[in-house]
């Protein structure tokens, strides 16, 4: 059973760019806290699938609280090998495949295509906006339809192959 996707999260490095909106840390796991309890009432186990790499310390947090009260709770985070982070390639690839009416072609332009993991100690302190005049990371010009059907095809098959497993590992991740 696929419940509704919960559309918000903690994006608070993203405020410096108008039309963010975020939930913070500290709602996110209630909300995933309270909608793991609920939900565990009924279903025997429970997976949290995360799209967005600003909620991770909260899922780990959340998931790791859900399971020390004893429910089978894990979660599984959605990413391609290589993948650059915010409106490059990867995540253009993927809109094309998924809604291409919501891409604006016309308007793409490259980014900071500097490895996240080198810019990670600016963005803490200062969001994406200290590392991106225009909020993004990495190059969307070379991203296509085809590449973004091949990236969450290979994204399903890894989770359905997790979640078959059911061997979450000491964080609580399906791997």
């Amino acid at each position: 059973m696929v419940a509704p996707p919960l559309n918000y999260g903690a994006a608070g490095e993203h405020e410096g760019f108008p039309g963010t909106v975020s939930i913070g840390h500290e709602v996110l796991h209630s909300v995933l806290v309270e909608y793991g309890r609920s939900a565990c009432r009924w279903a025997a186990r429970l997976v949290f699938v995360n799209a967005h790499g600003g909620n991770g310390r909260t899922l780990l947090s959340a998931v790791s609280q859900l399971r020390t009260e004893g429910r089978e709770v894990a979660w599984f985070g959605c990413a391609s090998p290589g993948a650059d982070a915010h409106a490059g390639y990867t995540e253009t690839s993927l809109l094309l495949h998924i809604s291409p009416m919501t891409v604006r072609v016309e308007e793409m332009v490259s980014g900071n295509v500097t490895p996240v993991s080198e810019l990670m100690a600016s963005m803490r302190a200062g969001g994406v906006a200290a590392v991106s005049d225009n909020g993004i990371l990495g190059d969307p010009m070379a991203a296509s339809a085809a590449e973004g059907r091949r990236m969450l095809s290979d994204m399903a098959v890894r989770l359905a192959d997790a979640v078959g497993r059911w061997e979450p590992d000491s964080n609580g991740m399906l791997t």
